[in-house]
């Protein structure tokens, strides 16, 4: 049985025992009344109630105390016995007292039944209680080690759950160095790849950066010697395009020499032939109108000397006029 069904017969048994001492109670009331009443002058008649109820108390007084010191596990001592007995003994008595004096045995027998329960069941339920008592220590004491072991089991289980937990941290934190150190080395080993292609790169990049140097210096020397080769093709072609111009200007002022000369001659021969007795062809004309132009003979003799009128000859003096301007811009602008 478990706790619940021992208190739940607790509490029939005391209910039980209640209902049986107040039965015994009233009916010992109710039976040592009127003996006592017998037994006492008239006018203290009314006072035959309270033997029986002085007994009925210390009855219950008995058996409530007995119930306390049953549930507590204590034990009052041979008193307690001693008053229960006695109570019981002197409530049996009254009550059978005037069917023995009558000498009434089936009243007797009638009027001990509820003193002698009331007895017995004192006595069982004080038996009873103890017993209750006795298998609720026990299962008290059988829950309390339960519950020691349970926590016991739980402080184990817990204890065990922690060192699993630190034996866990540890692991990780383990691991976790062990990750950081091996990151490290990773992150080491390749900052010093990184490092390595870094400096190849450098090398390389410097190796270049001189090979281009040395090519442009290269490519600086030959544009420099193209240049010096340049300059002086170039001195060469100025000398020699120089030389050929002074060439051709002498060449120039010796045919331009010649040219005035010969114009010279024919102006002189024309301008010494006198007035023309016959008109002159124009191309002839043209020819006496420029070398007049030039000696500057005036118009008028000039028509004389071609044959031809003063207004052509005026006309070819203006042409030439014109002619000798745009030569002279043209030079100029030369």
């Amino acid at each position: 049985m478990n706790g619940v069904q021992i208190r739940s017969a607790e509490r029939a048994l005391s209910v039980g025992t209640w209902l049986i001492v107040a039965g015994a109670m009233l009916y010992s009331v109710l039976t040592v009344t009127p003996l006592a009443a017998a037994h006492t002058p008239d006018e203290w008649d009314w006072t035959a109630p309270i033997l029986p109820i002085v007994v009925d108390a210390a009855v219950v007084i008995v058996v409530r105390l007995d119930s306390v010191l049953a549930r507590l596990g204590g034990h009052g001592g041979r008193w307690p016995v001693v008053l229960r007995w006695m109570t019981g003994c002197m409530t049996l008595a009254l009550n059978v007292a005037d069917s023995a004096l009558k000498k009434d045995l089936v009243g007797v027998a009638v009027h001990s039944v509820a003193p002698l329960l009331l007895i017995v069941t004192a006595e069982t339920g004080l038996a009873y209680r103890t017993a209750i008592t006795n298998a609720l220590t026990a299962i008290q004491e059988r829950e309390r080690a339960e519950r020691a072991e349970r926590d016991k089991a739980a402080a184990e289980r817990a204890e065990a759950a922690e060192k699993r937990a630190r034996e866990a941290r540890e692991f990780e934190a383990r691991m976790a160095r062990e990750q950081r150190e091996h990151e490290a080395s990773l992150a080491r080993e390749q900052a010093e790849r990184e490092e390595r292609v870094r400096r190849e790169e450098r090398e390389r990049a410097e190796a270049a950066e001189r090979a281009e140097r040395a090519e442009r210096e290269r490519r600086e020397r030959e544009r420099e010697q193209q240049r010096i080769e340049r300059e002086r093709r170039e001195r060469e072609t100025a000398a020699r395009m120089e030389k050929e111009r002074r060439e051709r200007e002498e060449r120039a002022r010796r045919e331009e020499r010649e040219q005035a000369e010969r114009a010279e001659r024919e102006r002189a021969a024309l301008l010494a032939a006198g007035p023309a007795a016959v008109k002159q062809s124009e191309e002839q004309a043209r020819k006496t109108v420029a070398a007049a132009y030039a000696a500057g003979v005036p118009v008028r003799q000039a028509a004389e000397l071609c044959g031809w009128s003063v207004g052509w000859v005026s006309t070819r003096y203006q042409e030439l006029r014109d002619e000798r301007t745009a030569r002279s811009l043209e030079g100029a602008a030369q």
